[in-house]
């Protein structure tokens, strides 16, 4: 695909899936979190709280997790919908999982918002315990069935993944903003698009699923997340 005809599939795609301008009124969107307490949220009370009006997950040296650990919002499955929210992280790897399978035991699976303390990930789509990266930061991709795997096939460029990186604030408030529409997912941060998948790996996507948070197995770590709100979308 050359350079005019993706841009041009880019703008069609954020025209179709309903992409605000920037200060747009966030029309037909709930709030999914209360700020006061986990009314609706479901995760481990070892790691889990609300402090200063957020979800907040937390690991210290005293008390690691052994693997991945997730709040999950048991508010019902999602399909095509729009998410924004906004989230803050000290240390360590984080995400946000959607059209996800609740594996038991505060353990998920599937599509993955992810963000980090580091310079690398924030704003890709991963999909936990699945297919892995299905676009790297300032990608446009589209995921193909190859035999019994899938092949991720690079379409163009949203941007260097530096220049992205210096929209991300660290250890301050970032505001993530992931739509799902069809096999069509958008990842944003702070305005900026940082990823665009389209999965036409039939055998391997997935249509519907839970949303969760996730608290990162290693080293110590705080991340926090609030002004969560949704709007489904029209199937």
């Amino acid at each position: 695909m050359k350079t005019k005809q993706y841009i041009t599939w880019i703008l069609s795609l954020a025209a179709c899936i309903g992409i605000q301008a920037q200060g747009a009124e966030n029309d037909g969107f709930e709030a999914i979190f209360n700020g006061k307490d986990l009314t609706h949220w479901d995760g481990n009370p070892d790691f889990w709280s609300v402090k200063d009006g957020a979800i907040t997950g937390q690991t210290t040296q005293e008390k690691p997790t052994r693997g991945n650990t997730f709040i999950l919002w048991r508010g019902g499955t999602l399909a095509n919908f729009e998410l924004k929210l906004k989230y803050k992280i000290i240390g360590g790897n984080s995400g946000i999982q959607y059209r996800s399978k609740d594996l038991g035991n505060w353990v998920v699976g599937g599509y993955q918002g992810d963000f980090e303390a580091g310079n690398t990930y924030s704003g890709i789509l991963y999909e936990e315990k699945g297919r892995g990266i299905l676009a790297q930061r300032g990608q446009l991709t589209s995921i193909e069935p190859n035999g019994d795997k899938h092949k991720v096939v690079v379409l163009g460029s949203l941007g260097e993944s530096a220049g992205i990186q210096a929209e991300i604030k660290k250890e301050d408030w970032n505001d993530y903003h992931i739509i799902a529409d069809g096999n069509r997912f958008v990842h944003m941060i702070n305005g900026r698009v940082t990823a665009i998948v389209v999965d036409n790996d039939a055998a391997h996507r997935t249509d519907s699923g839970i949303l969760a948070l996730q608290l990162h197995a290693g080293p110590p770590m705080t991340v926090q997340f609030k002004d969560i709100h949704l709007r489904e979308l029209a199937d």
